[in-house]
């Protein structure tokens, strides 16, 4: 554990302080380089010395040893801190490893990760050596520890015992607890989330919440209970009530809610002109809204909506850092932080032209530089591809149920009587509703209904990417919801569309059902095909990858397909329990 601990060793420190006495030379020199000096928020001019992955001084002075340093003069550059992703979600199809490559690319040099993926698929042991291995990456990763599985789960107390979450909580990358999917829980009375949340307090970390459509009362409440921030603001009230109750308020720009611009024309409207309790996040968008930018799209939105320049850059950064209490190491450029720093033509475009992460070129005017050293064999950390050793029958494809689930938007589902003949093997196409179910990956159980509204020329999918990495089939003929299966267990994990006993298209996810090896900018591709096949097949909503992922999750209103059974949000009841196959 040291080795996480410890930023730098006693020995490297002593190096950092030796070069200022001219025994070592820096290994960059970023000459007369005009950046943004947080403190006195300024842009101002400083010559920048960089060892290694350390940022080791900020000021007028040159270093008496040049010999082998990389000089480089930035008169005509200007430079601000590397990004910060407060609110990552990195398993939406892409991996931590692959997103950050991404996101580095594009200025956002440090993520802060949910841990939902690895506390439910993985080994503790195996979990934090990933996480240790990812530190050797130029990205800087910081992880939450969620305290429930925004699911009804069958094995939830053994997931999330107590030593368990302790464990978590008490790893040094672990910067904070949350998100509070089950808050609800913690108002009925739930003393082990409050335990937890007050061990992440007295251990100095945050508390992210997740209050959407909260009351004032209720955020005051949650507070009280040690929540220190919320991300679901969606009117300008909603950021203001936040903000009276000492939130720190995160502004979401995400695919299923990309509601940024809407909100900073509110902020305006309410006269919030104080920005140093705000910070941005796209909150795990889906690969294909990443096209436009991560972080560096939000500070460009924040610009073009009259957002003072470095008010836009802080919510990037120094908010950030400053929130976390890891200031001392990123958010800024002053002597002693990591060296990230992102190299900007213009003032007005967030988007780098070059990217120093830990001192390692990415970017150099405009070109891909330092390769990420991809991770050679997943099957060490326990995301190996599945292995379904059940085979899927039509006596699993039996539908009974008198009511089903409704699609209102994207992720909303209500539950609705079911009117139609469902004992048939096809379903017609003038009618938008399709056999629907979710089981277990391992074949031991299964639920089955019908969904009504996301699509209605759909003839067969599976999907192993959902909340839990259990397995999904939709579509209106048994058999190509069969063949669709079928392929998928051939892949080892996936997402499979089929029709007429033929694959239309097929998203492979070898790292356990759950997520792709492929750059972010490949799986961008083949998200786009399946998006487009389904829209061809009456889905008209926004953003199909949410929608596998959110088909369980009871954070969400109003009705849930969980490994329980059918679920009702509001009165939080198992109306219809799973079957035993």
């Amino acid at each position: 554990m040291l080795e996480q601990r410890y930023r730098w060793k006693n020995k490297q420190i002593r190096q950092h302080v030796s070069i200022l006495d001219g025994k070592y030379a820096p290994t960059i020199l970023l000459k007369n380089a005009l950046y943004l000096n947080q403190t006195f928020r300024k842009w101002m001019r400083a010559n920048i010395w960089i060892y290694e992955d350390r940022i080791v001084y900020v000021g007028d002075n040159l270093p008496v040893s040049h010999e082998n340093c990389e000089v480089i003069d930035c008169t005509n550059e200007i430079l601000v801190p590397g990004y910060i992703e407060p609110h990552a979600h990195p398993f939406q199809l892409y991996n931590p490893q692959t997103l950050a490559a991404y996101a580095s690319q594009l200025g956002t040099t440090t993520l802060i990760n949910d841990n939902m993926a690895l506390i439910l698929h993985l080994k503790k042991k195996e979990a934090f050596s990933l996480i240790r291995d990812l530190r050797s990456t130029p990205a800087s990763m910081y992880w939450w520890s969620r305290f429930d599985a925004q699911t009804e789960i069958l094995d939830e107390n053994e997931i999330f015992s107590h030593s368990n979450v302790k464990t978590w909580l008490e790893h040094d990358a672990v910067l904070q607890g949350g998100e509070l999917t089950g808050w609800p829980k913690l108002l009925a009375g739930d003393d082990m989330m409050l335990h937890w949340i007050q061990e992440a307090k007295r251990m100095r970390k945050q508390i992210e919440g997740h209050f959407p459509g909260a009351s004032e009362k209720t955020l005051a409440k949650m507070m009280l209970f040690g929540a220190d921030c919320d991300h679901e603001s969606m009117t300008g009230e909603e950021i203001y009530n936040r903000l009276m109750q000492g939130y720190m308020v995160s502004l979401r720009y995400s695919s299923i809610r990309p509601d940024l611009p809407y909100l900073l024309d509110e902020m305006k409207r309410l006269e919030i002109e104080s920005y140093d309790r705000l910070m941005f996040t796209t909150d795990g968008s889906s690969s294909s809204f990443y096209e436009q930018g991560i972080i560096d799209r939000m500070i460009q939105i924040a610009i073009e909506k009259g957002i003072p320049p470095i008010d836009a850059y802080n919510m990037a950064t120094i908010n950030v850092a400053r929130y976390y209490n890891i200031e001392h190491l990123h958010g800024n450029i002053a002597t002693g932080r990591v060296a990230n720093i992102n190299f900007l033509s213009d003032i007005n475009n967030p988007t780098p032209i070059s990217v120093l992460a830990k001192g390692k070129w990415l970017k150099r005017n405009g070109e891909a530089m330092e390769e990420f050293s991809t991770i050679a064999n997943w099957d060490e950390y326990g995301f190996s591809p599945m292995e379904i050793k059940w085979d899927l029958k039509i006596d699993d494809l039996q539908f009974s149920m008198p009511f089903g689930i409704k699609m209102e938007n994207s992720v909303i589902t209500k539950p609705y009587s079911i009117a139609i003949d469902v004992s048939l093997d096809e379903l017609p196409d003038d009618i938008d509703e399709c056999f629907f179910t979710l089981i277990d990956r391992f074949g031991k159980w299964r639920i089955n209904t019908i969904l009504k509204g996301f699509a209605n020329k759909l003839s067969g999918l599976a999907s192993s990417y959902s909340n839990t990495g259990d397995i999904i089939l939709i579509g209106k003929n048994k058999q190509d919801m069969i063949c669709a299966f079928n392929r998928m267990k051939e892949l080892g994990g996936g997402i499979v569309m089929a029709e007429e006993n033929q694959i239309v298209c097929e998203i492979s996810l070898p790292l356990g059902g759950i997520m792709s090896d492929l750059p972010v900018e490949e799986i961008m591709i083949h998200e786009k095909k399946l998006h487009k096949e389904l829209i061809k097949r009456g889905y008209h909503f926004s953003d199909p990858i949410y929608s596998l992922l959110f088909f369980s999750s009871t954070h969400l209103p109003y009705i849930r397909i969980t490994q329980q059974g059918m679920y009702d949000v509001m009165n939080k009841t198992v109306l219809f329990p799973s079957i035993m196959r």
